[in-house]
């Protein structure tokens, strides 16, 4: 058994959000990347998309998510199953924020779909994707 303690943990901060891994290969060895994500009130991501399946779970506050051209909102305790390469844009609540947790496989890489090349400084480039520091 591992036990990754709390003070173990990894944050990443972008313009976005704060990204606090929990359990990822570099952290004993998981073979899945956990992480929980935080955004202030207001704040809203770039439009981009991941090239493996993810899993969010609300867990306080709310978001509104676009996800191929639809949007929806989601709120604590919903449940986000994110496919693989759709286009997707997540917004936080302007008055409460948004926190969950994610689970993904920890090789997954982000693509930014326009111009915002926001994820650059926190991800190591693999051609025109990039490996999310808070997967490894």
């Amino acid at each position: 058994m591992t036990v990754i303690r709390h003070a173990e943990s990894r944050r990443t901060e972008t313009p976005n959000a704060v990204m606090t891994t929990l359990a990822s290969p570099t952290q004993g060895g998981s073979g899945q990347a956990v992480w929980r994500v935080d955004m202030n009130p207001g704040q809203v991501g770039p439009l981009h998309a991941i090239d493996a399946e993810q899993v969010w779970t609300v867990l306080d506050g709310g978001a509104t998510v676009e996800l191929g051209g639809e949007k929806l909102t989601v709120e604590p305790g919903d449940t986000l199953v994110l496919p693989a390469d759709v286009p997707r844009r997540l917004g936080a609540d302007p008055v409460t924020g948004f926190a969950a947790i994610v689970v993904a496989l920890p090789g997954m890489r982000a693509y930014v779909i326009d111009d915002t090349r926001v994820l650059e400084h926190c991800a190591v480039p693999d051609g025109d994707k990039l490996l999310p520091a808070w997967v490894v």
